[in-house]
């Protein structure tokens, strides 16, 4: 069995709450999606449900799953399906006449002290952002019945019966009653390491006996520990359990990653994303590196090894150790044995220095043992298939492009021209041999530039060089014998300098990952750059990050991208 199945297994036995010849009802752990959700990989429960089904027993056909209700991604909780098509009938009908009584728990900031019970009845409707709204008139009428069940200072547990199923029902519902339901970011409810929503439990009649069928799902302890502490933060790290659920959140939320058979490194763990703060952990193959971000949280030795302990029984071959500096401008020797230890520290360590990772099909060389970094920054995932799917043909310039891997994915899908500038020659190296590991032919059409990158585009500037795409990768700070760059005072220089290299209907690929320069100062830099160089923008367009780089609750995620098409 591969160390992906042990991880990410299709499903969990013991999440079968019923099933007969008829009838399966399972509970859905957050982070799961009812439906197809993730655009790159099949990670939602149909699919897991049939793959387990079928591995089960032992059939090689599609499994049949009717599908008759969903629950949102980050809501846990009791999901029923059919197992053969003729029960669809009677349960459609159930569902169609309101006879199927569905209860809720969900935990919430806000809700009167004195009021126990209430009726929340309004119409519902499509409002902006993927959000649902309170209309006065024109919407589907939404009644949701309210019991408060049990207080700790603001936060309440409320039993919720849904009379009727609407989008998001409970949720804009408590949120237009002054009450959100806590980590919904959509409705401006409280931090929390998820959305607090449970379907608790689902009554009806089974298809067959008639007889009427409770099904129950007991597991609330996200929601339990909510209610007693709130947001635990740095806490989780101190709480056996609150971890183990932190951890097991989070790679429920990776499953279609971890399956990708094109890709084999990606974000397990994103710090603030996933409730677990000052800690970042990448999948490298069979093998994690971990990054604590160091500071007050990670002075303690015992909750240090705690947490890697319980990294290093997930079930990967090993674990890695990189210890950050919490500010990016503080200098450290990124080579020191106490800060990157050469070997692993929880499990064996990988048999060569130098192993090899696929990226949508590209393979790269990294090395998980030779200090800080690894040889290729992980959150550009997206990116670099943008550039790689756009690129044929065209002229690149690759500005601050480390060990190359723009460039790389650029020649991989047939650009005419690659120009990879880097201030160190070591990189330069690594991404020479990124060209030919990948299978690309170093001739003249590919070139290497050991050079200060706004000194670079000066000099391209003056020789009336063009190209077609000019990427945009600077560090938050950096500093060459030329000169000082700091992202939040200089980024619109370097636009500037881009554009002035950038060709007619070219673009530019701005990225920065300084986390106190949000998206709105990007683009204002942005801007500002162009109107310094006299370009004029026809389209600046904000690119998603990952789906494994989820922000802190309620803010930006850390890498900002802009894809600037000028004129």
């Amino acid at each position: 069995m591969s160390v992906r199945d042990v991880v990410w297994p299709d499903f969990r036995v013991e999440h079968v709450l019923y099933e007969d010849d008829d009838l399966l009802l399972v509970h859905k752990p957050a982070g799961v999606p009812s439906q197809a959700a993730d655009e790159e990989h099949a990670d939602d429960l149909v699919f897991r449900l049939k793959s387990f089904l079928a591995a089960r027993d032992g059939v090689a056909r599609d499994v049949y799953l009717g599908v008759h209700q969903r629950l949102d991604r980050e809501t846990s909780g009791v999901v029923l399906f059919t197992k053969r098509a003729s029960a669809n009938a009677s349960i459609a009908k159930q569902f169609e006449k309101r006879l199927v009584k569905k209860r809720y728990l969900a935990a919430v900031t806000g809700w009167p002290r004195d009021r126990r019970t209430a009726t929340l009845v309004g119409e519902l409707a499509k409002g902006e952002g993927g959000r649902m709204e309170v209309v006065r008139r024109g919407g589907q009428r939404a009644v949701t019945h309210v019991v408060a069940k049990a207080r700790r200072g603001d936060r309440t547990l409320l039993e919720l019966a849904l009379e009727t199923g609407r989008t998001h029902q409970a949720r804009v519902q408590l949120a237009h009653a002054r009450a959100p339901i806590a980590g919904d970011a959509l409705y401006r409810g409280a931090e929390a390491p998820r959305l607090m929503l449970h379907a608790a439990a689902i009554e009806l009649e089974h298809p067959t006996t008639r007889k009427k069928l409770v099904v129950r799902d007991d597991e609330t302890k996200a929601l339990d520990e909510w209610l007693e502490h709130g947001a635990l933060d740095a806490r989780v790290y101190d709480d056996h359990g609150a971890l183990d659920r932190a951890l097991a959140l989070a790679t429920e939320r990776r499953f279609g990653l971890g399956h990708a058979p094109d890709t084999t490194a990606f974000r397990l763990i994103n710090e603030e994303g996933d409730a677990l703060p000052g800690l970042a952990v990448d999948v490298y193959g069979e093998h994690l590196v971990a990054q604590l971000y160091v500071g007050g949280i990670w002075e303690d030795e015992k909750r240090r090894a705690r947490v890697l302990d319980r990294l290093g029984a997930l079930g990967f071959a090993g674990v890695y150790l990189k210890l950050r500096p919490k500010q990016a401008n503080v200098l450290v020797d990124t080579r020191r044995e106490d800060v990157a230890p050469r070997e692993a520290v929880r499990g064996r360590s990988t048999a060569k220095p130098e192993i090899e990772i696929r990226e949508n099909g590209v393979p790269f060389l990294v090395r998980l043992g030779d200090g800080l970094s690894t040889g290729i920054f992980l959150d550009q995932r997206r990116n670099r298939r943008l550039v790689r799917t756009t690129a044929k043909g065209k002229s690149v310039a690759n500005l601050f492009s480390y060990t190359c891997a723009f460039s790389v994915v650029a020649a991989a899908g047939g650009a005419a021209r690659t120009v990879s500038v880097d201030a160190s020659v070591a990189a330069l190296e690594r991404g020479r041999a990124s060209f030919a590991h990948a299978g690309i032919a170093l001739g003249a059409e590919h070139s290497f530039v050991a050079e200060d990158a706004f000194a670079w585009l000066a000099r391209m500037a003056k020789k009336k060089e063009r190209f077609d795409l000019v990427i945009l990768d600077p560090p938050s700070y950096s500093s060459t014998k030329k000169r000082r760059f700091v992202a939040e005072s200089d980024y619109g220089e370097l636009v500037a300098l881009a554009a002035a290299i950038t060709a007619r209907g070219g673009q530019i690929l701005a990225c920065c990952n300084h986390r106190g320069v949000v998206r709105a100062k990007l683009r204002r830099l942005v801007h500002e750059g162009l109107r310094a160089a006299g370009r004029e923008p026809v389209q600046v367009k904000d690119l998603p990050a990952g789906s494994d780089y989820p922000p802190a609750f309620g803010r930006e995620p850390h890498l900002k991208s802009l894809l600037v098409t000028l004129r």
